[in-house]
């Protein structure tokens, strides 16, 4: 992760303090919106907030009344900006004790820690072509590379395929765009075929890989990780240039 002096000349490249990291400071909920009937998006504002490249996550710190806390990891869905406001977006899990706490209990006014931001090596700055590959909610930081691309005017090549179980669990649909192809695996609109990723999706956006061709970026469960890194290798990918976060 870059230092907090560094600046750079590309288009849509930022620079984070890495002080930051080490850091807890308070966060307070402001807004709630819900994005599927198991995932919410939690508006935090942060105003000592000193930035995020988009793919970064942080560590989240709830304390209770008796003083015992639970941490977590959680990607940051939100495009870096100088609002002093992120957020997240949390799948409720079972017996999940962080998200079942933020789909339950947790009301706008509500304060807990952030500590943050963490991992640069699945961060995309925004200066070079970017090829994500996300199931269920590991289009969470692959969205904040999204909003960070149009909230900056990229012309850099950016391109997303998503797997979700059906259209009502695509994260973000009303969001997603022309640089996005969706994949459904349970149930899919008529005329659509339902099925895991296959090579056949992918052919077409390796087929008009930029020169110099892509970055790779997959996020999702430990199955689907192996899945799409397979599949990106097959199809001509470096290794040596897909990243991968896993879930789970």
């Amino acid at each position: 992760m870059p230092g907090g002096a560094s600046r750079f000349a590309v288009p849509g490249r930022i620079a984070v303090s890495e002080q930051a990291e080490t850091v807890w400071q308070t966060a307070t909920l402001t807004q709630v919106r819900r994005e599927t009937p198991y995932a919410a998006t939690f508006r935090l504002a942060v105003p000592r907030w000193a930035g995020h490249l988009p793919g970064q996550h942080l560590m989240l710190r709830l304390t209770a009344p008796d003083g015992y806390t639970a941490q977590r990891h959680y990607s940051i869905a939100s495009a870096p900006d100088d609002s002093g406001h992120i957020e997240l977006t949390l799948d409720r899990v079972p017996d999940g004790e962080v998200s079942g706490w933020f789909h339950t209990v947790a009301r706008p006014g509500d304060t807990f820690e952030v500590r943050g931001p963490l991992s640069g090596f699945f961060a995309w700055p925004g200066d070079r072509p970017a090829l994500l590959l996300g199931a269920g909610s590991g289009v969470v930081p692959l969205m904040s590379m999204i909003r960070h691309h149009r909230a900056r005017g990229l012309d850099v090549p950016l391109r997303m395929l998503v797997s979700a179980r059906s259209p009502e669990e695509l994260i973000y649909a009303r969001e997603l765009g022309a640089e996005t192809t969706p994949v459904f695996t349970r149930s899919a609109p008529a005329g659509v075929p339902v099925g895991r990723v296959t090579a056949a999706h992918l052919a077409p956006l390796m087929a008009e890989r930029p020169p110099g061709g892509w970055e790779a970026y997959v996020c999702g469960s430990n199955g689907f990780a192996e899945h799409a890194s397979r599949l990106l290798v097959r199809a001509g990918q470096p290794v040596d240039r897909i990243r991968i976060e896993r879930f789970g």
